[in-house]
């Protein structure tokens, strides 16, 4: 390499840089830890390019900015979020990386990189995908015994039930199997007036639309996710929730480690969407 190919201060080296981008721009999920372990015993992923991230104002509310200059997504997109909570807990997380940037530890970063590269661009679309998943939600399929997870299964969902109901305004029809059942029209539509009205600019706009997608794919259940975006449940009960199932069968044949591994990947991209909320909405 010569002098004029090494990066500059504050810069990675080129093909790093697009490595990371590439990894911060991956959909939620796709991040897996022992992937990128494997991959690093040939390349190593970047060193921190960075003394300092922070936040500050700018003109579109509160930005991203590492040594003072504003970041940005793997879009070129300036990273700028509405409030102040929300641009500190991004700048958190940047602050948190040691010696490496490691993505498989940024899922807030990818959830805002997500909203403000691609769900910025397609409200209407996220907001009918979320609809979609609500239309065959999780916690409308009941199983047909045995008797002590029937009554698990109503226990964690029944309350979600009734706040989709007095809330959305979208009354569910319950199934017992695997049999798909049409949910009604009404319900449908309000689905979608719901996931509208979290991409409203005063609800977050397209962060906490993204944030409520990420849940709800996580979950399984849109009524889930839009029961923790409205504060009706704590993002923990609701991830509690979504494996009453799987816990079942945990407690019948024994614990899965690696399922386990992953369910405690995946909850960390959970509580990174519920916060992001949380500080999109902080006083």
């Amino acid at each position: 390499m010569t002098e004029d190919e090494k990066p500059k201060d504050g810069e990675t080296r080129p093909a790093l840089r697009q490595d990371l981008d590439a990894a911060l721009a991956a959909p939620l999920g796709e991040i897996d830890p022992f992937a990128l372990a494997r991959r690093d015993l040939a390349k190593s992923l970047p060193r921190r390019f960075y003394k300092a991230a922070g936040a500050q104002a700018c003109a579109e509310g509160f930005e991203l900015a590492l040594d003072g200059r504003p970041a940005r997504t793997p879009a070129r997109n300036r990273i700028a979020l509405p409030t102040l909570a929300a641009a500190q807990a991004l700048a958190a997380e940047w602050e948190r990386q040691s010696e490496i940037v490691d993505p498989a530890q940024m899922p807030l970063t990818r959830i805002v990189n997500s909203a403000i590269d691609g769900v910025a661009r397609e409200i209407e679309a996220v907001a009918a995908e979320i609809a979609r998943y609500g239309a065959s939600d999780l916690i409308c399929y009941r199983a047909a015994g045995p008797e002590a997870l029937e009554r698990a299964e109503a226990a964690a969902w029944d309350v979600a039930l009734d706040f989709a109901a007095r809330e959305l305004g979208a009354e569910l029809v319950v199934a017992r199997g695997i049999a798909f059942v049409e949910q009604p029209e009404a319900a449908r539509a309000a689905l979608v007036e719901a996931a509208r009205a979290a991409a409203r600019p005063e609800a977050g706009g397209a962060f906490s639309l993204a944030a409520l997608h990420v849940m709800t794919t996580l979950t399984g259940s849109a009524v889930l996710a839009f029961a923790v975006e409205r504060g009706a449940m704590s993002a923990a009960d609701a991830w509690t929730a979504a494996h009453v199932d799987e816990d079942f069968e945990m407690a019948r044949w024994g614990a899965d480690d690696e399922a386990l591994a992953a369910r405690a990947r995946r909850w960390r991209e959970m509580e990174a969407a519920a916060d992001l909320i949380a500080a999109l909405r902080a006083p």
